[in-house]
């Protein structure tokens, strides 16, 4: 069982979902966990699970989609936490919607939130880790970016951009003590499926995954100092499946999307055409 006794961990996007089951599993294992994320009243429950396993533990309502005050924010964590030994970039935006009806100031707003934040936090901390030899950098990513889900571009170019940096800092930062890790969820029980301003998903949300598990794969990532971990496992095989073969890969996603757009459409229709009551 790992434990991270003595050092400390600042965790975005911690006030729900991913985020709070990372920063709770964090804090049982004995990390001081510093929490952000922009809604202060939820932040504070989750300080109060944090604080009964490790009561050094801290938080920051911030709004991570501003990129000038990461650095005050960082310095902030430093100081607090007496350094930060582990960064979990959890904190993200969905955009569920087909290219043709994307704007290009909705692709940016998700690029900054989801790519640009966690870069700019990343290389705020990344100075303190190098000078005590010792950190642990990671990204939740998503399966989107190595498959490129139908109605998800701007979502998934944002993650691949995060784990195509991560991948990169992964060999530029070889022998430093710095490790570089990614987890790549798939579709997890958390409040982004119902979010305004995003079509329905497609997909099947019953067999969703409980945050927990993407936690238990972060803890997992620290312990044995892989890069890359998947939520379910053997996603990583439809992702080397299809890096051999993507035009099969995108034929079939194709045709998958043809049929969940027109069961979709019929079980609307049926709705509409149902007598009320």
């Amino acid at each position: 069982m790992l434990t991270l006794d003595g050092r400390s961990a600042l965790v975005t996007g911690a006030s729900s979902g991913i985020g709070a089951a990372v920063a709770e599993a964090l804090a049982a294992a004995g990390a001081r966990v510093g929490l952000v994320a922009r809604r202060a009243d939820r932040l504070e429950r989750v300080l109060e699970r944090c604080r009964a396993h490790s009561p050094g533990s801290a938080m920051w309502a911030a709004d991570l989609a501003d990129l000038g005050a990461l650095p005050a924010l960082a310095a902030a964590a430093e100081d607090a936490l007496g350094g930060v030994d582990v960064l979990v970039n959890n904190a993200g935006m969905p955009k569920r919607r087909r290219v043709q009806d994307l704007s290009a100031a909705e692709a940016g707003d998700v690029m900054g939130l989801n790519y640009l934040s966690p870069v700019r936090l990343t290389l705020a901390l990344l100075p303190g880790m190098l000078a005590r030899g010792r950190g642990h950098l990671v990204a939740v990513g998503s399966v989107a970016a190595r498959l490129g889900p139908p109605h998800e571009a701007a979502y998934a170019a944002s993650k691949a951009a995060l784990t195509a940096f991560w991948e990169s800092m992964a060999v530029d930062l070889d022998g430093t003590g710095v490790h570089v890790h990614v987890v790549q969820p798939a579709i997890i029980d958390t409040g982004l499926f119902s979010l305004p301003g995003n079509d329905p998903p497609l997909s099947d949300l019953s067999d969703a995954l409980p945050p927990g598990e993407v936690a238990e794969a972060v803890l997992e990532l620290i312990g044995n100092g892989r890069f890359e971990r998947y939520v379910p496992a053997w996603f990583s095989e439809m992702a080397s499946g299809k890096a051999a073969d993507v035009e099969t890969f995108v034929a079939g996603v194709r045709e998958w999307t043809r049929e969940r757009v027109r069961a979709r459409d019929a079980g609307a229709a049926d709705e509409r055409a149902a007598p009320p009551g």
